[in-house]
């Protein structure tokens, strides 16, 4: 009877990111547990200054023709995807707390749009908005959850994103299960489940299957 740790990820691998995972004995099941709808986007004007705090907001905007002047974003590798589509990334945060206290520190009289998703967090625009800095949202995607009910627990479970804990959440229970989190924001929604939670030291998808590898094979 095979005994080793099976992981679970709550989202679907790339080919790169599933070979962390090769060859380490663990068991490992994917699947997605949210979905993302694009929303068309007509904005005519420069905007100068832009947050991102996920690359699926530059997804929905990469191909609007819209000029940015300036952006501002949350995590590596949405900064990449902002200067793989041109753009000029002024400043970049590992979370979304951390970026509103730059902005309010160093451009507090400047004005932001922030392009995010339909089930977006609070932290940012309240800081920005309690310290009055001026900004305006543009909803660009939506977050669809897909619930899936597992007949089976895991020893772990990925987690890259809040909605993804919903999603899971709303047809399993997280139980016994240690979750691995992308970071804190993901973290503190884990925390309504479970005390049982590791945070990656960085925000991708990379370093959460590395925390768990580590993890589950230390001797």
């Amino acid at each position: 009877m095979d005994t080793s740790p099976t992981i679970l990820s709550t989202k679907k691998l790339s080919a790169t990111q599933k070979e962390l995972l090769l060859n380490t004995g663990l068991g490992f099941v994917e699947y997605e547990a949210i979905t993302i709808e694009i929303l068309e986007i007509t904005i005519k004007h420069t905007i100068q200054n832009a947050i991102f705090t996920s690359k699926n907001a530059v997804k929905a905007i990469k191909n609007s023709g819209m000029i940015i002047s300036n952006c501002f974003c949350v995590g590596d590798n949405t900064k990449k995807l902002l200067e793989e589509n041109g753009l000029n990334v002024v400043e970049m945060a590992q979370n979304a707390s951390d970026l509103a206290k730059i902005i309010i520190k160093k451009y507090k009289n400047d004005s932001f749009l922030f392009f995010c998703g339909n089930l977006r967090r609070d932290e940012l625009p309240d800081l920005l908005k309690q310290n009055n800095v001026e900004i305006k949202e543009r909803i660009v995607y939506k977050t669809h959850l897909k619930s899936n009910k597992f007949i089976r627990s895991f020893d772990g479970i990925l987690f890259f994103s809040p909605s993804g804990i919903q999603s899971y959440t709303s047809e399993n229970k997280i139980g016994e299960s240690i979750s691995f989190c992308i970071g804190n924001t993901t973290a503190s929604e884990a925390k309504k489940h479970t005390d049982n939670i590791i945070v990656a030291n960085k925000p991708t998808v990379e370093n959460v299957i590395v925390q768990a590898v580590k993890h589950f094979t230390k001797k």
